[in-house]
């Protein structure tokens, strides 16, 4: 690249390998890197290299996965990932296509051989798919059928989104239970999934068969309280409260002076230089019962629901709390603290699905 007059950077994983799920590590890693140093020299959009090819294997590995429309749609070609934005320009592009125009430069290029390791489920997908190239032609036609749905079904998500849902600054939602009875259950489904997708944190699409036991236990029993993907789903006056549960939370993480991070998927913690060290973010209630914090509630002029103060995120130190944002609580003569917002990993709404 240098020859060509273009800057390039090397990013090192150095972190400890897994035994197993390497491709899956490898992935993540993969994309913290490259989104780290995007965010640090102020790059907002990622491109990678993702190509035809690519997208097939993608949309077969979910067929096999027993995935539905959403999954076998593939990859989108535009993704929002936090303060970037991954752009898949080539989706559309054959692999041989990018081969002989390197060729033609006399670019040289770098194969993973794990690409052909017959391990992964991928290699062997691959394999078979390069040697047929009326499969390629076929998924891909498909692909941009099930674009097209998840395009309109996405658009149909975020009326119901818009309607039926608030989201709070303190991490949680409240749902009009109407809405999981007036609408088709598989809607009503990818609305509750959406929802505890983004309040829970979770790391990956929940299973379908889960959420649907959900929806019919709301439906069944309307005063009773269910959990899903780490979220707690409570009747409180008429509406459903959709809250962190405090089992499958995060623990508690110091904050380094300068830091900027994201805490258990929701909150995004940016602390000061100034800032001392010793401070601790946690959830209210992840260090005792009720009773040890309830003097701070009662000193401030919120008007939460008690039931969610256990899972409101809080500052501490060696001698205890020092804030609680979201009750508007401060220790006197603190020193400059942390800023703590609420920035789930999974939104509510995104970036639509996009097809090239």
């Amino acid at each position: 690249m240098a020859a060509r007059g273009i800057a390039h950077h090397v990013l090192v994983w150095s972190d400890t390998k897994p035994a197993t799920g390497i491709q899956e590590a490898a992935r993540a890693a993969r994309y913290h890197l490259l989104a780290e140093w995007c965010r640090a020299q102020g790059c907002l959009h990622l491109l990678t290299a993702h190509h035809r090819e690519d997208q097939a294997e993608t949309s077969l590995i979910r067929r096999r996965a027993g995935s539905g429309i959403d999954g076998l749609a593939g990859m989108s070609a535009v993704r929002e990932m936090p303060g970037i934005r991954l752009v898949r320009p080539l989706l559309g592009v054959a692999k041989a296509r990018l081969v002989a125009l390197l060729t033609a430069e006399r670019q040289p290029f770098f194969s993973d051989p794990s690409n052909r390791n017959p391990v992964f489920e991928r290699a062997r997908l691959r394999v078979d798919a390069s040697a047929d190239d009326q499969l390629v032609d076929r998924v891909t036609v498909e692909l941009r059928d099930f674009g097209r749905q998840r395009i309109e079904r996405e658009r149909e998500l975020n009326r119901l989104l818009a309607s039926a849902v608030s989201l709070h600054p303190a991490g949680f939602a409240v749902l009009d239970p109407a809405a999981i009875g007036c609408v088709e259950a598989e809607l009503s489904e990818r609305l509750l999934g959406r929802i505890a997708a983004s309040i829970g944190g979770a790391c990956y699409p929940l299973r379908r068969e889960r959420v649907a036991r959900l929806r019919a236990g709301l439906l069944d029993r309307r005063e009773r309280a269910r959990t899903l993907g780490g979220c707690r789903f409570v009747p409180w006056r008429g509406r459903l409260l959709v809250l962190r549960e405090l089992a499958a939370a995060a623990p508690a993480l110091p904050l380094e002076p300068g830091a900027e991070l994201i805490w258990d998927r929701r909150f995004l913690a940016r602390v000061s230089p100034a800032t001392r060290r010793g401070i601790v973010i946690s959830y209210l209630g992840q260090t005792g019962p009720l009773g040890d914090y309830a003097p701070f509630a009662d000193r401030s002029n919120c008007d939460l629901p008690r039931l969610l103060h256990s899972v409101l995120p809080a500052l501490w130190d060696e001698a205890g709390i020092v804030a609680v944002p979201h009750l508007g609580y401060l220790r006197p003569r603190a020193s400059p603290l942390p800023k703590v917002a609420f920035r789930p990993l999974n939104p509510l709404s995104h970036a639509g699905f996009t097809v090239v």
